[in-house]
């Protein structure tokens, strides 16, 4: 029998519990501490509001934004912080690993030839691996909400964070379809089209949804499996590529540089170049994603830094290398690189490349190697979209409804909202196929290069700001390796960027024979984006009449999670400097 202080105890919690009922749950962190309730009243218990959870007034009227109120509300998000170091470690390494490398590359090849495609790569790569860091010397700091569009909101100006909200989740939520219709080409190459695809559609928008239904902790378990498989099948396949191109193939043939020479290493010239920098963009987005995950994260400033500085070798091995194998493997002059679509499996130089080598079994591996890797960004896309919608409700600049968090630290209609969009992939089946795709594409293509411009000139004034308010470098718990020159090195080289596609937009490969109909369209289908991103600013910043941040008010205190850490910096700084060198040249880089 209980005694008397034990009774008191239990009365004591139930009336302090939201639900009424004994201390069932600990909203704050998903956890549940049920007691006699069943397990689906547990798990129905689950999807109720978080008590905690609060939704910003950060416009609740024109000409009224309340800054400091939607940043406090990005900083106590519900969310769950369940994401442990090996999650975000494999969300870096692997996390946009999915079309836009294994068949968007082929297009890009056939349109620039492989020096192009290796020399967008690589300078898409270096820009990003500067903006990386800057996102992960912020997101360190301030592990909050909605990470980059909340620093563009916090350091630049609301309206600004406005646009680049909307801007983000939009390309996520227009590149699950994408992702889920390139999944349903890849089955049909087994199927040879005798299942219709809108049975894949249904069965894929569930899978991708009961993911991310399980939490945070699922998607980062999941992306952790995907991740492995899709690192182990390109290290696969640049091991195959180097046997292949030596000559240790089925037939024995030497290749070498030869199509290099013939057809030639570039196609349609400077223009062709410029054209590939859209589907090199397309291809590294989703690697901004391990700063979204900050805010969930159990311990961002031990597990945030190791996972940014292992973009280094993603942006190296996984793309540099294994691009630059396939230049050498595959002509661009191969009519398969262009597909029937642009997500058309078929059109994959990886497959091209085993095909040409007469290899019968491996293309069919690899190819499940690509229905893993699109799923996996078809669940990326779920959970960048939700929590970005979910962080713009928090501050007022989305539907209050979007802002609903349930005590597992789920955005619920933020995730079913963002899973709905999967439904746009019965496209596939209709007349109508090839225009939905290329408006889809066209909102999604220069998505990321507004996004990382963004991060860079947000850490800039972020770097200005923290120095004007008398803080040093040493207070920072991760400093960005390239420092204040990379960020100004990725906003400069993403503004060129955006002035090459203008111009490949404008002036079109084979501009000569378009009419003037087809050479708007084609402008648009580049540059969609930009105009979009332009009315989202322009619009809030007219209505809410907002002004750009000056750097003496911006706001460093809110959202830090550790804020008296400089003594431990201290400490760990005179750690490492014991270190021998080999150890500090890996540190360094991992």
């Amino acid at each position: 029998m209980p005694s008397e202080e034990e009774k008191k105890s239990a009365d004591a919690s139930s009336a302090a519990s939201p639900s009424g009922s004994p201390a069932f749950y600990d909203s704050r962190h998903g956890e549940s501490a049920a007691h006699g309730h069943g397990f689906f009243r547990e798990v129905w218990d689950g999807f109720k509001r978080d008590p905690n959870a609060s939704v910003g007034q950060g416009a609740s009227g024109r000409g009224n934004y309340d800054a400091e109120t939607a940043a406090k509300a990005t900083a106590e998000s519900p969310l769950a912080r369940k994401l442990k170091g090996r999650h975000l470690q494999m969300i870096a390494i692997g996390g946009s690993i999915g079309t836009g490398l294994f068949v968007g590359s082929g297009s890009a090849l056939a349109t620039g030839g492989p020096a192009s495609l290796l020399i967008a790569f690589s300078l898409i790569g270096i820009m990003l691996y500067c903006t990386v860091h800057a996102l992960g010397e912020m997101a360190v700091v301030f592990p909050v909400a909605g990470s980059f569009s909340a620093y563009s909101t916090r350091f630049i100006d609301p309206a600004w964070g406005f646009a680049m909200g909307w801007n983000y989740a939009l390309q996520w939520m227009v590149t699950l379809p994408l992702e889920i219709v390139a999944a349903c080409f890849t089955v049909s190459w087994w199927t040879h089209n005798s299942i219709n695809n809108d049975a894949w559609v249904i069965i894929f928008i569930v899978v991708i949804g009961a993911i991310n239904l399980f939490g945070v902790r699922g998607y980062g378990e999941a992306e952790f499996v995907f991740s492995i498989i899709k690192v182990t099948a390109v290290v696969g396949f640049i091991i195959l590529g180097i046997i292949l191109n030596v000559g240790g193939g089925p037939d024995g043939e030497y290749i070498g540089g030869k199509y290099w020479h013939a057809p030639g290493a570039f196609n349609n010239g400077f223009k062709g170049l410029c054209s590939v920098f859209v589907t090199a963009a397309f291809s590294f987005a989703g690697t901004e994603l391990v700063g979204l995950g900050a805010a969930e994260a159990a311990n961002p400033r031990k597990s945030l830094p190791t996972a940014i500085k292992q973009v280094f070798w993603r942006i190296t091995l996984f793309y540099i290398v294994s691009l630059t194998l396939v230049g050498l493997l595959v002509p661009y002059t191969d009519d398969r690189l262009i597909g029937n679509s642009s997500a058309d499996v078929n059109a994959s130089p990886f497959t091209v490349a085993i095909n040409n080598a007469g290899i019968s079994v491996i293309p069919s591996i690899f190819n499940a190697v690509i229905l893993l890797a699109v799923l996996s960004v078809g669940n990326s896309s779920v959970f960048g979209a939700s929590r970005t919608l979910a962080a713009l409700a928090e501050q007022g600049q989305a539907p209050r409804f979007l802002g609903y968090i349930d005590r597992k630290g789920r955005p619920l209609p933020a995730i079913l909202i963002t899973t709905a969009c999967g439904f746009l992939g019965f496209f596939a089946g209709s007349d109508k196929e090839g225009d939905a795709f290329a408006w889809m594409i066209a909102l999604s293509g220069l998505s990321s290069i507004f996004t990382w411009g963004s991060i860079c000139l947000a850490h800039i004034r972020f770097r200005k700001a923290w120095k004007q308010a008398g803080h040093t470098l040493d207070e920072l718990a991760f400093r960005s390796q390239p420092g204040l020159i990379g960020s100004w090195v990725g906003f400069i080289f993403n503004v060129l960027v955006l002035i090459a596609q203008f111009w490949t937009g404008f002036a079109p490969i084979g501009y000569a024979e378009m009419s003037a109909a087809q050479r708007t369209e084609v402008w648009f289908e580049v540059y969609l984006a930009g105009p979009i991103a332009l009315l989202c600013y322009i619009g809030y910043k007219v209505w809410f009449r907002t002004k750009i941040v000056r750097t003496k008010d911006m706001d460093l205190v809110t959202g830090r999670r550790d804020l008296d850490i400089t003594e431990l910096l201290a400490e760990e700084r005179a750690e490492r400097a014991q270190w021998s060198r080999g150890r500090k040249f890996y540190k360094f880089f991992c």
